[in-house]
């Protein structure tokens, strides 16, 4: 082997790698929301998750790529750790697929039929097809269709040049020493597992090995190390991808970590105890490319039969090396790598709005509670919330801005502007909720003591508003149309009951049965929970609005109070149930 040859190898190898990346790439946009969507959805079981996993893995030809979108999903809140795990160990299998489109290149035979499976024999023609599909191409799904035929195509090149390259090498026995080496088992891993984690691909590291054993110069006994290490090699993709993420997102990195190094740690014990105690003189004979795909198979999917079942242990395991801090509140996080599949960066921010939404209405309620009888934690949670509800109001408004710019279908267009117009109005009810809090206190602070009139009055009006916190909310994460549509009515009550509860007070005041000071606290309590009242009212009115593709609020809410029956009698029962005496 000379300067050529070398030149020649590093040219092909080049080439492998560099088709191997834009095919990739192709795949995995070419598959678009689809495969993405399939895998952040469709993870329910133990078995439904390991199956997605694989095809994933097969049809994006990248084990890396999988493991990197679940760590996503998982820093997203879209995946539990659980179900990542089980997608983990699918794409292991799902990666053996490589090795054996890559095995064809090993192809030897006269027949014509058979020398057709070659690539050297049909990637001329994918090459041909994929560039003119890149030159016509006016969409980025027929560009990309291009890509992949063309990324195909260059790899096999790049491959059967590597195999042409090294060829010389057989007739070298320094070359056969070498590799004489790998069969110390230590040696062997370590090998296989640098290599992969330099060129960050388990299939790549598989292709170059495959094109070393057409030399027929790679034993069995050589090959078996280091493809056990190619599997702990590809994880540092996916350590890579886990820095800066949330705990369980990195979890998810260290599980995908200790499965291959427990793989391989069990069946590489296994194979140097029956290699001590039996012959194998198969492990001094040449491997060629179908066996090395052939024991590549074999070694992931024994791993995965030997700790799928054992997901459980794995996830306890990744939580005691990764601990949760004891007294830390978990707030959720939005991350910006979902946006590359914007329909599930939507339904991320939906899901974030309701944890909101929640936080919103237990505020409220607590609040509610706290005008009658006062409790210090309750209290500290209600301001806990508000601090958390403005925590996501910020990164939800960021995000969905960010978010507005991606290409997104008219569905999650319309549900996207529904979230922007829903988290103002959440993040202000918790605030009414901290202003409820403080009329409680000043109460409390100055023995102010409402008369058992104003009592009951309030009892009315705090019942009203805590129902329709109520429907607004079921109306929002539920998209009960029914609830949505009761809140108007129940609001206009709300807002004729505080004027009536208003007048009321100014005439308790003209009599002298309550101190001025009892009048602002009332005045501003009032003021408080109409106010709820109304951002209960925007929030059904938008999901009753975005039911129908609707983006003009107040338009809509007019067109409801100018009166349909439904809604006349809806106010009717709600003014006898909320009247005052």
């Amino acid at each position: 082997m000379d300067l050529f040859d070398v030149l020649t190898l590093i040219g092909g190898l080049s080439l492998f790698l560099f088709g191997m990346d834009q095919m990739g790439s192709a795949l995995e946009r070419r598959a678009g929301e689809g495969l993405k969507d399939m895998l952040g959805r469709l993870t329910s079981g133990k078995a439904v998750g390991f199956l997605t996993g694989l095809l994933v893995t097969a049809v994006i030809q990248s084990s890396s790529a999988t493991t990197v979108m679940v760590v996503g999903f998982v820093n997203s809140g879209l995946m539990s750790l659980r179900q990542a795990i089980n997608v983990i160990m699918g794409s292991n299998v799902g990666t053996t697929v490589t090795a054996w489109v890559f095995s064809l290149t090993g192809i030897e035979s006269d027949s014509f039929f058979v020398q057709l499976l070659k690539p050297t024999s049909f990637t001329p023609i994918l090459a041909l097809i994929g560039v003119i599909c890149l030159m016509t191409g006016k969409n980025g799904k027929r560009k990309d269709t291009g890509m992949i035929l063309l990324g195909f195509a260059v790899l096999m090149f790049g491959m059967d040049t590597m195999s042409d390259a090294v060829a010389g090498l057989r007739d070298v026995p320094a070359f056969r020493e070498i590799l004489l080496m790998f069969t110390n088992p230590i040696l062997g891993v370590v090998a296989g597992a640098l290599l992969t984690a330099i060129i960050q691909s388990s299939s790549a590291s598989v292709g170059i090995l495959q094109a070393l054993a057409s030399t027929g110069q790679v034993t069995f006994g050589a090959a078996i190390p280091i493809i056990m290490g190619q599997n702990i090699g590809t994880c540092v993709t996916a350590m890579l991808s886990s820095v800066g993420t949330n705990r369980n997102a990195r979890r998810t990195a260290l599980v995908h970590l200790s499965f291959n190094v427990a793989g391989t740690v069990v069946w590489l014990a296994v194979f140097q105890v029956v290699k001590s105690l039996v012959a194998l003189p198969v492990l001094d004979t040449g491997i060629d490319q179908l066996g090395i795909a052939v024991v590549h198979s074999v070694f992931n999917i024994a791993c995965t039969a030997l700790l799928l079942p054992m997901t459980g242990l794995l996830e306890k395991l990744a939580c005691r090396l990764i601990p949760d801090p004891e007294g830390e509140e978990k707030l959720e996080e939005l991350d910006e790598r979902l946006m590359a599949t914007p329909a599930l960066a939507v339904q991320r921010c939906r899901n974030v709005t309701e944890i909101m939404a929640g936080i919103a209405a237990g505020a409220l309620r607590d609040a509610l509670a706290e005008l009658t009888e006062h409790d210090e934690e309750r209290a500290a949670r209600i301001m806990t919330a508000e601090k958390n509800a403005d925590h996501y109001e910020d990164i939800l408004g960021t995000y969905l801005v960010k978010l507005s710019a991606m290409p997104l279908s008219e569905l999650d267009t319309v549900e996207m502007s529904e979230l922007l117009h829903m988290i103002g109005d959440l993040e202000r009810i918790s605030d009414h909720a901290v202003n409820l809090l403080e009329s409680g206190e000043e109460l409390r602070a100055k023995k102010i003591t409402f008369t058992p009139a104003a009592q009951e009055e309030l009892k009315q009006l705090t019942a009203a508003v805590d129902e329709v916190v109520g429907l607004a909310m079921s109306a929002f994460t539920t998209g009960d149309l029914a609830a949505a549509a009761l809140v108007e009515p129940l609001e206009q009550v709300v807002d004729e009951l505080k004027e009536k509860l208003r007048l009321r007070h100014i005439g308790r005041l003209q009599r002298g049965e309550c101190s001025i000071d009892a009048g602002f606290i009332w005045s501003d309590l009032l003021t408080d929970l109409e106010r709820v009242a109304d951002h209960c009212s925007n929030i059904a009115g938008c999901v009753l609005e975005m039911r129908y593709e609707r983006l003009d609020l107040h338009g809509y809410l007019d067109t409801v109070r100018s009166g349909s029956a439904e809604y006349a009698a809806a106010y009717g029962n709600y003014a006898r149930k909320y009247a005052v005496d």
